[in-house]
């Protein structure tokens, strides 16, 4: 392929670290689809003759179909997928096939075919995620009422209700289809015509070729066309986000499946057990979904790494974009797939939820906010009495309403019988009415609001 230039070969170490062919045949599909309206432009602007192009559409439509059934041999020789079809096209049809490469490039052949592969995988992504938060709405619908204990630092801090713990990450995975079609919408710029940097001197139709891919309009700038690969920056940025919530959700069905905690378990579709000690049952999907994470994150740093000091336009060394790209996009499909598993395969446990929100003194913040409204303390201080209550109780293992009313009064008279109201954690919860909270009737008017922005 390099003409006059060269007469020798490539050391055979030179075309192994040179061919990208191993993993860039992936981008098949959107090579030919390119190539193919490359091809209805160039017979449109008279750069190629009719029948040349009548031979070429036939050709790319073999060869799509040789690749698709696996007759397709792919040759590492040939370094790349570009050069693969564009091998195969030659033996099909001929002459033909090389005047197919009129004024492109390979540069602005692999940027655009990579965005076209990264253009599908966030639609399926979004997809996924989509369907996931159906699952955490059906899940926030059944338990809207069902208490359990809010965290904070990992220790018991207010009762909240399972569902509204699950609507928090249908927000967080709203927001990750947010940066995915913000990251689709900026990505949607066609550099087919850019050439190698330069742009060419062919009358050629690029606003067509746009259209034809479905892109919103031709990349402005041919040198920009070439080199960039913020795009792939960009979905790998949301990926690692995205990559890092399914971590915390997996670490709290780590945390809930646990002996210790015994909120909810997993049927053995989604676990495993032990090769040596009979009684285990592990929550490995959920561990394997938070290792996952690692995966996406060190692609967006090693990306990141690569591009860092490139001067303009293309170097050979943006070859490294695409295997941590389709790593990670591999990583996230697989991912979302296997949490929106988990999360319909959970088994919440009521009777575990309410026991542990009735420990710890979960309604510590309720008695002094009753303290404020009906005792008329500043909160500071029905803070301080509060805290001077919750020390008596923990001194004497007692909960905060097992503690007579003469008790409570001895610490500050103000207290009276309706303290006992508060005291509840079905009243706690039901009394967090503020927009966003987690009283269960909030709870299921946002479900259905989630169902409505989100499904």
């Amino acid at each position: 392929m390099w003409g006059g230039r060269f007469t020798g070969g490539p050391a055979d170490t030179m075309e192994r670290i040179n061919a990208s062919i191993d993993f860039d045949r992936r981008l098949y599909a959107q090579d030919i689809a390119a190539s193919k309206a490359h091809c209805q432009m160039l017979v449109r602007q008279s750069i190629l003759r009719p029948e040349d192009g009548e031979a070429i559409q036939q050709g790319l439509d073999t060869i799509l179909r040789e690749i698709e059934t696996g007759t397709f041999s792919f040759d590492r020789a040939l370094e790349d997928i570009h050069m693969n079809v564009e091998a195969r096209l030659k033996a099909l049809i001929g002459d033909a096939a090389g005047r197919l490469h009129t004024a492109r490039s390979r540069n602005d052949q692999v940027a655009t075919d990579f965005r076209l592969w990264l253009r599908d995988e966030i639609d399926a992504l979004e997809a996924g995620l989509q369907d996931l938060q159906a699952a955490l709405i059906d899940q926030a619908e059944a338990h809207a009422a069902t208490v359990m204990p809010g965290y904070t630092h990992l220790q018991p801090a207010q009762p909240v209700t399972f569902g509204h713990h699950m609507l928090a990450y249908v927000e967080m995975l709203g927001r990750d289809r947010g940066r995915l079609r913000d990251a689709r919408r900026r990505l949607n710029e066609c550099p087919l015509g850019a050439a190698a940097l330069a742009g060419t001197s062919f009358p050629i139709d690029r606003d067509q070729t746009a259209e034809a891919l479905g892109f919103d309009r031709p990349a402005a700038n041919s040198m920009d066309a070439v080199s960039d690969r913020d795009f792939a920056l960009e979905f790998l940025a949301a990926g690692a986000i995205l990559a890092m919530h399914f971590s915390r959700l997996a670490e709290e069905i780590v945390l809930w499946c646990s002996q210790n905690f015994g909120f909810v378990a997993l049927s053995d579709a989604f676990s495993t057990g032990s090769s040596i000690m009979p009684q285990k049952r592990n929550p490995d999907a959920a561990e394997l979904l938070r290792g996952k994470s690692g995966r996406v994150v060190a692609a967006f740093n090693g990306l990141m790494l690569v591009m860092k000091g490139l001067p303009l336009a293309y170097g050979k060394d943006m070859q490294e974009d695409k295997e941590p790209v389709f790593d990670a996009a591999d990583t996230l499909q697989l991912s979302v797939q296997v949490a929106a598993g988990m999360v319909r395969d959970l088994q919440p446990d009521p009777e575990a939820l309410r026991q542990a929100a009735e420990s710890g003194y979960l309604t510590a913040t309720d008695l002094a906010d009753w303290l404020v409204r009906a005792a008329g303390l500043p909160f500071r201080e029905a803070h301080h009495v509060t805290g001077a209550l919750v020390k008596q109780a923990a001194e004497t293992d007692r909960d905060l309403h097992d503690l007579s009313l003469a008790e409570m009064q001895a610490v500050d008279p103000r207290i009276s019988e309706g303290v006992y109201q508060v005291l509840a954690v079905d009243r706690a919860v039901e009394s967090r009415t503020s927009f966003g909270g987690t009283a269960p009737e909030l709870v299921r008017k946002a479900a259905a609001a989630a169902r409505e922005r989100f499904l």
